[in-house]
């Protein structure tokens, strides 16, 4: 590591970490038989790797901004923070959406708010004319 020790010197610092290179891990995106749970859990490692990611590169940038006072530094900190959190928040929501479209299926709501009659004035009369007799006769027969 001949470039970090040309930058230690030029810097008048000391590196104590050393550099870990990562393997890029490619991305397979499935094509046939899409499925919401598929796509939950997909979304869900990818919102836990963001937010791994994201730690950090907050502890990383707290350390640079620890060691040089510099006000940008801890102001980009507190924007990372800030992205961290919105990706906790939609990692939530996510959470959230999923367990509604899991509800779905069982729970329909069978309330009549706005019932609307289609016909003309004397189909109305007629029906409520029926209506008011089977009303009778069951009030008559109690």
């Amino acid at each position: 590591m001949n470039f970090q020790k040309d930058i230690e010197k030029v810097l008048g610092t000391k590196h104590t970490k050393e550099l870990v290179k990562k393997e890029k891990t490619e991305v397979t995106i499935p094509t046939k038989g899409r499925d919401v749970d598929k796509d939950y859990k997909y979304s869900r490692d990818n919102f836990y790797n963001l937010v791994n990611k994201g730690q950090e590169a907050i502890d990383g940038i707290l350390e640079i901004a620890k060691e040089g006072d510099h006000p940008r530094a801890y102001e980009v900190a507190g924007d990372l923070i800030k992205n961290v959190g919105d990706v906790v928040d939609k990692l939530a929501d996510l959470q959230d959406k999923m367990k509604k479209l899991k509800e779905v299926p069982g729970k329909t709501s069978m309330q009549v708010k706005n019932a609307l009659f289609v016909g003309s004035t004397s189909q109305l009369q007629k029906m409520l004319s029926k209506k008011n007799k089977i009303n009778k006769k069951n009030d008559t027969s109690k």
